[in-house]
């Protein structure tokens, strides 16, 4: 079995060969070892942790030269986050994928995991955190994402908490978390929030770390301003 830094080295080196255009891993220390995080595009990222690998929203970028999914993390039904193909090519035998009821209406076998419900995956636990729209829709009267049909995720491995929005706008539950060490949040109009919304729902929340995530066509450096003196270390990274 490959120890973390040598499943790093080999991932990396697997998506040069195939010539991707992966961000290099952003890795964390925690009491279980370090936990590493490997942008992918758009709202799909990757983690290896604890030999490993965990998977949220696989659905844009390429996937052939990365390492099969042990779990696999579904925010929302939409085409960005939800991809039944990409999933079929990470899976192998043993595979676990988690989701809202939505999500696995259109891909079976998944794990229902419903807002405010909580399990374990291995040394993970994931909890299921309401991803929602206040006032942005389609039309009048519609919403982009309906409460209850998709979820965020609080990931938990080592005594750190890693937060993924998926598509929200700056709900009071995004508001209430606590003791985030590192959190991805959304921002990109029409579906989700400006970049001001999302540094007003992390002043709240106040993680030590967060990465701007799902930004196509919003300005990060306006997020990365409105946070100026809040001691939030804010990371801008060219993920598209």
């Amino acid at each position: 079995m490959y120890n973390g830094i040598a499943m790093i080295r080999c991932l990396f080196a697997l998506c040069m060969a195939a010539a991707s255009a992966f961000a290099l891993p952003e890795t964390f220390p925690t009491s279980a070892g370090d936990l590493s995080i490997i942008p992918i595009q758009h709202a799909s990222l990757m983690i290896q942790a604890g030999g490993k690998i965990v998977y949220v929203d696989p659905a844009y970028g390429a996937y052939d030269a990365l390492p099969k999914a042990d779990y696999i993390l579904v925010t929302d039904i939409h085409e960005d986050h939800l991809a039944p193909a990409i999933i079929d090519k990470l899976k192998k035998a043993g595979t676990v994928i988690v989701g809202p009821k939505a999500v696995a209406a259109e891909l079976p076998g998944t794990k229902v995991l419903s807002n405010g419900e909580k399990t374990s995956l291995g040394a993970f636990t994931v909890e299921a955190i309401p991803m929602y729209n206040l006032k942005r829709g389609p039309s009048a009267g519609q919403l982009y994402h309906d409460k209850g049909r998709g979820n965020g995720y609080v990931l938990t491995f080592g005594g750190k908490r890693f937060y993924f929005s998926g598509d929200t706008e700056a709900i009071p539950e995004m508001k209430a978390l606590k003791n985030i060490d590192v959190a991805f949040v959304c921002m990109n109009l029409p579906y989700t929030m400006t970049p001001q919304e999302a540094a007003e729902a992390v002043r709240a929340f106040h993680p030590a770390i967060v990465y701007p995530y799902h930004y196509m066509g919003s300005d990060t450096k306006q997020f990365a301003k409105a946070l100026d003196g809040t001691g939030i270390d804010v990371r801008l990274r060219n993920w598209y």
